[in-house]
């Protein structure tokens, strides 16, 4: 029996969303080992959503607006988290401890908004509607935190040094 990627579509697509949900979380909570690779591939990801939402701010009508704010509120977020992540050594390896109150807002921000999108939007049909307006503007907070955290990040850990200070 054979499957067709129409069929597994609604299958995959929760797991998917659970597991970017499961990594979300646990990025939230407790001393995080500084992985640059990773940070510079989500930076380079996150430009090209970036990219893609500015031109889907031109296009959707009424959007420019709430993104913008969308935008803002990202970015004071972004400041605001950064202030409130610890920088350091252990063991040997740069960590970094992240504020778990603002990955968590934001983290549930998200959730809500899909769980609303599939519940009131009709599924997997919501996504083929007219994109909403509050849903662009959640990923503009989104987009702008992540950009704004993770190049605060890279100058933190920078600044830590590439060896842990002699004891």
């Amino acid at each position: 029996m054979t499957f067709t990627p129409n069929q597994l579509l609604p299958y995959a697509t929760p797991l998917l969303i659970a597991w970017v949900f499961y990594r979300r979380v646990r990025g939230n909570f407790g001393p995080q080992a500084w992985k640059p690779g990773r940070v510079y591939f989500r930076l380079a990801l996150v430009s090209l959503v970036t990219v893609m939402l500015a031109l889907a701010a031109v296009v959707v009508p009424h959007a420019a607006l709430p993104m913008a704010g969308g935008l803002l509120a990202g970015i004071a977020l972004g400041w605001f988290g950064l202030r409130h992540t610890h920088a350091e050594w252990r063991a040997g390896v740069r960590t970094y401890i992240p504020n778990p109150w603002i990955g968590g807002l934001l983290t549930l921000a998200l959730a809500g908004r899909l769980v609303w999108r599939f519940t009131q939007g009709g599924g997997m049909t919501g996504a083929q509607q007219q994109p909403s307006v509050l849903t662009m503007a959640i990923a503009a907070v989104l987009i702008s935190y992540t950009l704004v955290y993770n190049i605060g990040l890279i100058v933190r850990m920078r600044e830590l040094g590439d060896h842990p200070p002699a004891a």
